[in-house]
This record gives structure tokens, sequence and C-alpha cells, in this order.
């Protein structure tokens, strides 16, 4: 007898064979989705990578709903330390066409916005965006660059004033500045000005490389300052250990811009939460991962600043920190 087959027949025979396979019926258009590449995203950092702070932007992409891996890829490079290595850095990840870059310093920003008008730029920890010619403002940015401003000039005067409050005898305090980081001159002038009204007299050093840091606090010693003011500056931040070894042989008590100086021994620090920082700036590169144009974002300033003292090495060096200072730090050392 010969079976007749139709539409039906047809049907109900496949799924029958289909299932004594134990197999899953899967839309054809499944099998031809590849799954999407990972966006690669550029950190392009002066210091180190091994600092928790910048960790924290890992943290930051995956409250975005990234997971590294399998939606980002993150291309780490640093100059530890180094100024003069940041163009062949900035080349690298240039030619690797990833699709946003993170950035730390001015200087790192300036070569990058210089060897690229397409990959968007996300400033992290830019002390000074408009007053250094990276961007035209901050609420309209324009061009391939936004992110975070860290306020670095305008807190400067800040932080000379609660190193007087803390130390009220000090009448001369001597500024260990780079000349090659691009807002320093300003930051400096502000200094200037807000000395007099502390009855402060400022000395100004430079130092430009670790191997003229002896010679820098050689001229500080000579100055006869009371007390030290150190810069922000990813170059000292990388060589922190050394400059917290001269202060201490030097016992000058000093006034830092990072926390981590303190944890390490300095006297005390005001500034901004760099973690906080870098977690922010990994929204930018949500928004431009998703189709933002980065001259269109406004550029943020900071929302935490903690002041830091340690009051282990206030006694090592026979200050008493008054409770006005105590009662406002963040953190003390004990």
């Amino acid at each position: 007898m010969t079976r007749r087959f139709t539409r039906r027949a047809f049907t109900r025979d496949l799924a029958a064979l289909v299932g004594s396979l134990g197999l899953v019926c899967l839309p054809v258009k499944a099998y031809a989705q590849k799954p999407a590449s990972p966006r690669r995203i550029g950190v392009l950092l002066t210091s180190s990578t091994g600092d928790k702070d910048v960790q924290v932007l890992r943290q930051g992409l995956r409250e975005a709903g990234y997971a590294e891996g399998r939606d980002v890829v993150i291309e780490w490079r640093s100059a530890n330390g180094d100024y003069a290595r940041i163009p062949a850095l900035v080349a690298d990840l240039v030619k690797r066409k990833v699709d946003v870059i993170v950035v730390e310093t001015t200087l790192a920003t300036r070569v990058l916005k210089r060897a690229t008008s397409t990959i968007p730029i996300v400033m992290a920890t830019v002390a000074d965006p408009v007053g250094s010619g990276l961007v035209t403002s901050l609420a309209h940015p324009g061009g391939n660059v936004t992110g975070l401003s860290l306020m670095a000039v305008e807190l400067g005067a800040k932080r000379l004033q609660l190193l007087k409050e803390a130390i009220p005898r000090l009448a001369h305090v001597a500024v260990l500045w780079n000349p090659d980081t691009p807002f320093h001159p300003k930051a400096i002038a502000d200094l200037k000005a807000a000395a007099p009204a502390l009855s402060l007299k400022l000395s100004l050093v430079g130092a430009r490389t670790p191997d003229e840091y002896g010679s820098a606090f050689s001229e500080i010693s000579r100055t006869h300052a009371q007390g030290l003011y150190l810069m922000d500056d990813a170059i000292f931040s990388s060589h922190k250990t050394t400059l917290l070894n001269l202060a201490s042989k030097a016992r000058l008590p000093t006034s830092y811009s990072e926390r981590p100086f303190v944890v390490e021994g300095g006297l005390m620090s005001y500034g901004t939460n760099f973690g906080d920082m870098y977690r922010r700036s990994a929204g930018y590169v949500d928004k431009i991962l998703k189709g933002a144009k980065p001259g269109d974002l406004p550029i943020q300033q900071p929302t935490k600043f903690e002041l830091v003292v340690n009051l282990k090495t206030a006694k090592a060096l026979g200050i008493t920190i008054p409770q006005s200072i105590l009662a406002r730090a963040d953190e003390v050392i004990k």
C-alpha cells in the first residue's frame, strides 16, 4: 500500500524524528547570529596600573553592566612614572584602534589629542582641562575629549591653608613642583596669591625626574623651610617612597594631595578621592560605547574630597595636630 504524504503528515513525522534523536529545534536565525566582539577600552596611565584607585575603573564598568572578557577588553598601558614613554604608548593604542581611551594626566591627554581626533578620550583625573587648553569649556567640551576635572588648581590654596592650620607656627614652606607638568605654573600662581593672607613665605623648588629629587631636597634644606608642600603630580606619585624617605630624613612636615602618601608615613593630605573619579569615568565609557559623542558630554568635577592625618608621623615630628583639624579629618591614622 502506497502511503500518501500530506504537509501535516510530513510535519508530524519530522517532529517525531527530531524528538527521537533528542534534538531541540532552534530558529535558523539563531545559528546565523555571531556573538558580538568585545569592545576594546584603552587605559593610559602615567603611574602604575597596580594602584587600587585605578582598579576601581573595573568596578565602575561592572556596575554599568559590562563583563570583562565578554563585553569589554581593557588594554592597560602605563608609563611607570616616565613622561618620555607616553608618546610610544599613545601610538600603540591608536594603532590598535581601541573604541575609547581613559587617560590619567594632562600631558598624556595632550599627546592623545594630537594623535587622534576620532577615538573618544575620557579624562579620569586631569587637573585643569580648560586652563590647559584640552577643551573649550566644561559644559560643552567639543571634539573627542570629555571626562572629569580634578579641580587641583582650585584645591591648592585650600590645602595650603590646612597645612598652616595644622601647624600654626609655620612661617616658611617649600613647594616642590615639576616644571614639565602643564597645570603647575597656574597652581603655583594661586599658592603665591594665597600665601600672604596665611603669613607664609614660599620657596619654589623644581624637580622633573627622580634623579633630581636628592638635589631638590638639598636646595629645600638651604632655604630653611619649616614645612613642605608637594604639588599633585603623577610622577611624584610613582616615586612616593623615595619622596617620603627624603621628607622624613629632612624632618619636614609635608602636605600631600593623595591619601596613599599619608598611609605610608606622610603627615597629611587633602584632595580628591581618586577611586571615585575612576569609578565615575566608567560612566563616560558606557555612554560613549552606547553611541554618545564625547564633545556633547559635560565635564564633571569631584564630589568627594578627603582629609587624612597621620598622628604617628606628627608625634615623630614633635607636632600636635589641633582638634579643629582632627574633627574634620575623614581618616586619622594612629
